[in-house]
């Protein structure tokens, strides 16, 4: 990887050399002014991401009222299980796809296919009461989709951005944004005009999404950069191989993953409904929606200091930062007043984000960009497994313990990942890389 960035500002180098012949010196860049973000790959970029996240924040409440008014919490259950179980099954061949035809193309793709099934459910509600296998297989669908669609989140980045890091950091304030307003706009829709609206927006969003990132246009010399169209005769198994050996040979990125699946089981999976829970309980049916949105003005902050801070070991610093985000299952647990609840989310919101950046960049920024994909799935499916995991297990676990025992195990076990996440060597010393990006232009 060294030698690979090495090659890489060489060629930065080169090509900023032949620039300036072109255009003389009055055009040139000084070496110390930061390259612009939006310009015209990115700013598509950004509204194809923030319409849709926007979208996909609407759909856990459209999901849990729409669905669950008709069919229960089981149905409510059966529904998301099947669209998170789906998402697992596939988005290994999600990202060994997006690197043979590219990221954008599976990308654009996903998205149809979910203006497809939002359109399904949209009609299917306002037609009355969809029944719970259409339910079932549209959700099946969507997760299909969104298999195929995630792992080039990850890869389009350097392909948009000079700067991964900053443009992370202002796709995070997009998506804690829309957890803000999503969940509120879901709910009034559907009080307003019935869950259909919701579902017919979502559709729209994708729509959107497809149009913006059908019209990011990459020059020739990007083309083996966004589509990996020279694996010849390469098989699938092979691709996948590949993607698990570039996976496996970063013991920083794989250590990571590991912790993350501890904390999938131990303090994602579970933390939602225990904490629905016991807030709920105990401050009002409100409270908990507004700690969650407390949450989100959390992440916004987070992604905020993000775009500033620019660490010389990131994921040390996002260790650090992670320690902080134990204040929320404790302050559950401890049944913390309602200022302190909601001052503690903000808390574990800022670093949730702050985390999310460090560690995304990090990725885009020490993998090769012809297997970015394939690696992108690999660490997805560890850490979404985790969770699904936590969430299977947090109802049967309650008859062993109570939910306030078991939110301090939670707590414990955020503060034991920080701890090693900045006690293993290879996550500590990673080392900020210099952006790929700029050779691009």
């Amino acid at each position: 990887m060294v030698q690979t960035t090495m090659d890489t500002v060489t060629t930065a180098q080169s090509r900023n050399q032949t620039a300036r012949a072109r255009t003389g010196p009055a055009r040139a860049r000084p070496p110390s002014a930061r390259p612009p973000l939006w310009d015209r790959r990115f700013t598509l970029y950004f509204v194809a991401r923030a319409v849709s996240l926007l979208g996909d924040a609407m759909m856990p409440v459209a999901a849990a009222l729409a669905v669950g008014a008709l069919y229960g919490i089981t149905g409510v259950g059966a529904v998301l299980g099947v669209w998170t179980g789906t998402v697992v099954a596939l988005v290994l061949f999600g990202g060994v796809l997006a690197d043979r035809i590219g990221a954008r193309r599976m990308m654009v793709g996903a998205d149809l296919a979910r203006v497809l099934t939002q359109g399904v459910l949209a009609a299917a509600f306002f037609a009355g009461t969809p029944p719970f296998w259409l339910l079932v297989t549209m959700a099946a669908l969507a997760g299909a989709a969104t298999a195929m669609f995630q792992p080039g989140v990850n890869g389009m980045v350097p392909l948009v951005a000079r700067e991964p890091q900053r443009a992370n950091a202002t796709l995070k304030v997009a998506d804690a944004l829309a957890q803000l307003l999503g969940p509120a706009l879901a709910g009034l829709l559907i009080t307003m005009t019935g869950a259909g609206a919701v579902y017919a927006i979502d559709g729209g969003t994708f729509l959107l999404s497809a149009l913006c990132l059908g019209l990011i246009r990459f020059a020739p010399a990007d083309t083996g950069v966004v589509s990996s169209a020279a694996h010849g005769g390469s098989s699938l198994r092979r691709d996948l191989r590949q993607g698990w050996q570039e996976f496996r040979a970063r013991t920083w990125m794989w250590a990571v993953i590991l912790i993350w699946m501890g904390y999938g089981v131990l303090l994602f999976g579970p933390l939602v409904p225990l904490s629905s829970a016991l807030v709920g309980a105990r401050l009002g049916p409100n409270a908990y929606g507004l700690a969650v949105s407390f949450l989100g003005v959390g992440t916004v902050l987070g992604g905020l200091l993000a775009l500033r801070v620019r660490p010389a070991r990131p994921l040390a610093a996002g260790a650090a930062a992670m320690a902080l985000y134990t204040v929320l299952p404790l302050c559950v647990a401890l049944g913390a007043s309602l200022p302190v609840l909601l001052a503690c989310h903000v808390l574990g919101g800022g670093a949730w984000a702050f985390w999310s950046v460090m560690w995304a960049t990090s990725v885009q920024t020490h993998t090769p960009p012809t297997v970015l994909n394939r690696v992108t799935a690999y660490e997805l499916a560890g850490s979404v497994s985790g969770i699904a995991l936590g969430q299977i297990l947090a109802g049967p676990a309650t008859a062993l313990a109570s939910p306030e025992r078991l939110l301090l195990v939670s707590a414990g076990a955020c503060l034991a990942g920080s701890a090693a996440l900045f006690a293993t060597p290879a996550i500590r010393g990673l080392r900020r890389a210099v952006p790929a990006a700029d050779h691009r232009r």
